[in-house]
C-alpha cells in the first residue's frame, strides 16, 4: 500500500527529530520543492496542493515538539526563510521585507507562510537540523558541522528525501577532551 505525501512528510520529519536528538527550542529549517513531489523538474510545476499537504503534516509535530521552523524560500527569493516574528526577534534575525509566493518563494514558503500566526522573512539562519524535499539545498542554512542523517523515508511523493543534524565543531587538537553527548 503506498503511503501518502502526509504520511511520508509526517514521517521523515519524525524521524529526523528523533535520530537528530532534537529538543524543545532548537531551530529546523526544511526545504520543500512541490514539483519534485509531483515528479516535476524542480521548479518547473509548483504545486501548492502537495505544498500544503506537506505543511498540514509538518507543523503539528513541530508544535508538539517545541521547534522552530525555518521554511526556505526558492532560489527567485535568493532562499530566502520564512520564520515566525517571535522567532527573528529572539534570534536577532534581519527581517527583509518579501512575501513568497508560488513562483516567487515556491509553494511550500507560500504555504508556511499562511499557517504561520505572524510570518516574517529572513535572509540567513543557523538551524540545528534540517530535512531537503526536492533537493532545494538547505546546506547554506545549517550550523557548522553538519551531519548527514540517513532516513529510512528516501522519497515524499517523487522527491528526494536529504536530511542532516549539526553538532558543535571539535577544537583544540590532540590533547583536547570532548563530552560524550
Amino acid at each position: 500500500m503506498e503511503t501518502s505525501i502526509h504520511e511520508q512528510a509526517a514521517a521523515a520529519l519524525t524521524e529526523l527529530i528523533e535520530t537528530a536528538k532534537l529538543h524543545e527550542g532548537q531551530l529546523v529549517v526544511i526545504g520543500c520543492s512541490s514539483s519534485e513531489i509531483v515528479g516535476e523538474r524542480i521548479g518547473k510545476g509548483s504545486t501548492p496542493e502537495a505544498a500544503n499537504e506537506v505543511v498540514e503534516a509538518i507543523m503539528p509535530i513541530l508544535r508538539e515538539n517545541g521547534l522552530q521552523l525555518a521554511a526556505q524560500c526558492c532560489e527567485h527569493l535568493n532562499r530566502a526563510l520564512i520564520v515566525e516574528r517571535s522567532v527573528a526577534e529572539q534570534r536577532g534575525f534581519e527581517i527583509v521585507c518579501v512575501k513568497p509566493q508560488p513562483k516567487a518563494g515556491g509553494s511550500f514558503a507560500t504555504a508556511v507562510y499562511a499557517a504561520m500566526e505572524d510570518p516574517v522573512a529572513v535572509e540567513f539562519v543557523k538551524a540545528d537540523a534540517g530535512l531537503d524535499i526536492g533537493n532545494t539545498l538547505i546546506g547554506m542554512h545549517l550550523k557548522h558541522v553538519a551531519v548527514p542523517l540517513r532516513l529510512s523515508v528516501k522519497k515524499i511523493g517523487e522527491a528526494a528525501v536529504n536530511a542532516a543534524r549539526t553538532r558543535p565543531k571539535l577544537i583544540g587538537g590532540v590533547r583536547a577532551v570532548y563530552p560524550e553527548s
